[in-house]
């Protein structure tokens, strides 16, 4: 196949059907809108989950939870992307924000154990899962909670 060879495939360019521009082009006059009502009006139309005045589905449905307000949400981070940083390093929540490896600290960082560590490595975050701290420790580094 050549440059000049291509061509877009059967059926997937439309002309843009142009309303309102007379009637022997199926679309003139009302321009496909019908004979007055709401939807033919400039503007018209109803609001998504409209139904006619009756009461809308979500409303008719019961509300249900809440949102704790002191909910605490935890950047999270596995064990393998902690292989990033040199051997012998400490690594804290801003190392990892100026690594990229996490975008913001949130309410602190917990460290899971998915993946295996190579490294010595002392690690400050704010949880760590038992099988990850295991880990740190079973490679010689050390864990300390912030």
């Amino acid at each position: 196949m050549k440059l000049h060879e291509l061509k877009p495939s059967e059926g997937s360019r439309h002309v843009r059907n142009r309303v309102g521009r007379g009637t022997s082009s199926g679309n003139g006059k009302t321009a496909g809108r019908g004979q007055k009502g709401q939807k033919a009006r400039s503007g018209g139309g109803v609001r998504l989950g409209f139904e006619g005045g009756q009461t809308p589905l979500f409303q008719r449905l019961p509300k249900r939870g809440f949102t704790n307000i002191n909910r605490k949400e935890y950047a999270v981070i596995n064990l393998d992307v902690l292989n990033k940083f040199e051997d012998g390093a400490e690594v804290t929540p801003a190392l990892l924000v100026e690594a990229g490896i996490i975008k913001d600290e949130k309410s602190g960082v917990k460290v899971l154990a998915n993946g295996e560590l190579t490294k010595k490595l002392t690690v400050k975050a704010a949880k760590f899962s038992k099988t990850a701290q295991e880990a740190i420790e079973a490679a010689g580094g050390s864990i300390e909670v912030i």
